[in-house]
């Protein structure tokens, strides 16, 4: 399968993030992503340099698409979980790469995370002059709130587990709306 260089570049993209969310950095495989892509595995080399490149390369994009459709500051904080649970309901995907780097011993001080840092702190900042929460709290809540809104995605068994223990039906509206009243509550409770 011939094509440009942008070409290539996307379907080793596409391909690394089904092999990547999957199997995580550890369990994914070169050949599956270049047979996937329909090229050669040293295409991986040459466009992304190893493996851990181009998984870098894989989350920087599922990062930049979130930033994109789930911006923080914008409407109430209930309706920023709201967002964030609904982001992570239609695509678990990010999820899954987030997880699979957390459990990869010490890899995310292995590269640059400037980009997300830079991204995290924005969003802490706007988070933090949309509630009355003092800016030193503003990580904290940012952190806090991503939890809350996609937890129950990430652990979406879990979730069926602590809803059916108590009796109620596993309902994701139901949740959602338990989630996003309790975030604009707790979010705007004065601090002690």
């Amino acid at each position: 399968m011939a094509g440009s260089t942008e070409e290539t570049k996307r379907r080793l993209l596409d391909a690394a993030r089904v092999e990547f969310s999957g199997y995580g950095i550890a369990g994914a495989r070169v050949n599956r992503i270049a047979e996937r892509a329909g090229v050669n595995k040293e295409r991986i080399y040459g466009h992304f340099q190893s493996k851990e490149g181009l998984f870098r390369a894989v989350i920087a994009e599922a990062m930049a698409e979130l930033v994109r459709e789930v911006r923080p500051g914008e409407g109430s904080v209930g309706d920023y979980v709201g967002r964030v649970f609904d982001y992570h309901r239609s695509d678990p995907t990010l999820l899954r790469l987030l997880m699979f780097e957390g459990l990869q011993e010490g890899y995310v001080g292995t590269h640059d995370a400037s980009e997300r840092t830079s991204w995290y702190a924005d969003a802490a900042k706007s988070l933090a002059s949309a509630t009355d929460r003092p800016e030193d709290e503003a990580g904290r809540l940012l952190l806090t709130l991503i939890g809350l809104g996609a937890w129950p995605m990430a652990m979406p068994h879990l979730s069926r587990l602590c809803q059916e223990a108590t009796g109620e039906t596993e309902d994701l509206t139901s949740l959602r709306d338990f989630i996003v009243t309790f975030a604009e509550r707790g979010a705007n409770t004065p601090p002690a």
